[in-house]
């Protein structure tokens, strides 16, 4: 697999409720040959979305999502139905939806459309709506009430204050590894390329109504719970137990699903689950966070079956060149974890792209990578647009309404607000 470098006092809310389009829009473009077609080789993928419940006239975050997970999971409810398994999270600000396993982008794209049409519509109904955002905009989200359930006391009891740090909303992808320790060895090619995959996705520059200067705030929030971060390098099965354990001794983490790590090989399925990104603005940004990562999944165990090492960045480097990454996002710099230089973000994203390359060719995706990765440069980053939001009037409502919009209608959406 390439390496990296070597391959080629803001206003107050107003009132008025964000309006509706006008007419109706897609998320994404109509199904064509190459979203819908993968060879039966391709790893399977699937991915888990988080988002926050907005109150619309407000924009403050509100702590009413297990309503509108009961009605979206009413049978009897008018709105529409989803394929996804949507659940709560550990806060009641925050909802999940996970899609089903998918072989193709075109299935991918579809149950990610329906899950976040289910949810908004469910919300609407209830005068509420749902943003796609890292971190929530505007109202004081700390010390959230929590979804019910023992675990859910448990962590934050033992973790006091840290529990804040969940109070965020990140995109996971998982991508079908079968075997464990091929998966262990996926996860270290997959390390030097961690800062790219958080400068596409940065989407969270805002918290409780300021620019907190970083794209990604949400993955520094995330980073200070003690078993967040990009994973050790990790030679063996024994290796990733070892660090585990370690985990478990110091209290770090109460069980194992409690490993929080950038990479990590999942608890309880056969699959390699990428975990840096911050929840995608629009669908068309998680299709092809999906796609990049599962080309890089599939680009590394072509190198793992041909015994090729995987670079091996120092943890402080790569820690360094996270930090970077949530700071500037897309449109600024990052770090390069192998060269040690500082470039342009969006050349190292190409690059990526570039390394990824015979894995997004292997699972049809290539072609479905370059066109949303060219849409989304020529718009910018969820970062950049929403301060770009802000910018126009020096509103942070608008920044929520153009989030609140571009969570039901995708990129559309974040070209009419340009």
């Amino acid at each position: 697999m390439p390496e990296p470098g070597r391959a080629r006092r803001p206003s107050r809310a107003g009132t008025a409720p964000p309006t509706r389009p006008s007419s109706p829009r897609r998320s994404v473009a109509a199904p064509t040959t190459a979203l819908d077609a993968a060879p039966p080789t391709a790893p399977t993928m699937g991915e888990e979305e988080e988002f926050f419940v907005i109150d619309p006239v407000t924009r403050l975050a509100s702590a009413r999502a297990p309503e509108i997970l009961a009605a979206a999971q009413r049978s009897d409810d008018p709105t529409p139905r989803t394929e996804a398994h949507l659940c709560g999270e550990i806060t009641r600000y925050q909802l999940e939806a996970a899609s089903p396993v998918c072989r193709t982008a075109g299935e991918l794209r579809d149950h990610l459309t329906a899950a976040r049409t289910a949810l908004c519509e469910a919300a609407a109904a209830r005068g509420l709506a749902v943003a796609a955002a890292g971190t929530a905009v505007l109202g004081d989200v700390g010390g959230a009430p929590l979804t019910a359930g023992a675990r859910y006391r448990n962590i934050a009891h033992t973790f006091g204050a840290l529990r804040d740090a969940h109070t965020v909303c990140g995109c996971h992808v998982h991508v079908g590894v079968a075997d464990p320790r091929a998966a262990i060895e996926v996860g270290n090619h997959l390390r030097p390329w961690l800062p790219s995959l958080l400068a596409l996705t940065a989407n969270s520059p805002f918290r409780r109504g300021r620019d907190t200067g970083h794209a990604s705030w949400r993955a520094v929030t995330w980073a200070r719970l003690p078993s967040a971060g990009p994973p050790p390098w990790l030679g063996s099965l024994a290796d990733q137990e070892q660090a585990v354990q370690e985990l478990m001794l110091s209290g770090a983490i109460l069980d194992r699903r409690m490993v929080y790590w950038d990479v990590r090989t999942s608890a309880h399925l056969p699959t390699v689950e990428i975990r840096v990104g911050d929840v995608a603005a629009t669908v068309e940004e998680a299709l092809l966070s999906a796609l990049v990562v599962r080309g890089l999944v599939a680009t590394a165990l072509l190198a793992v079956g041909a015994g090729e090492p995987a670079p091996a960045p120092s943890d402080g480097v790569l820690r360094l060149a996270m930090w970077r990454a949530a700071r500037d996002g897309l449109e600024g710099l990052t770090l390069d974890p192998i060269a040690r230089e500082l470039v342009p973000a969006r050349r190292q994203v190409e690059r990526m792209l570039h390394a990824a390359s015979p894995g997004l060719r292997m699972c049809g995706d290539e072609e479905t990578a370059h066109t949303l990765l060219a849409r989304l440069l020529g718009l910018g980053s969820g970062a950049h647009r929403q301060r770009t939001a802000y910018a126009r009037r020096g509103r942070v409502a608008d920044v929520v309404d153009l989030l609140i919009r571009q969570t039901r209608y995708g990129l559309e959406a974040a070209a009419e607000s340009r």
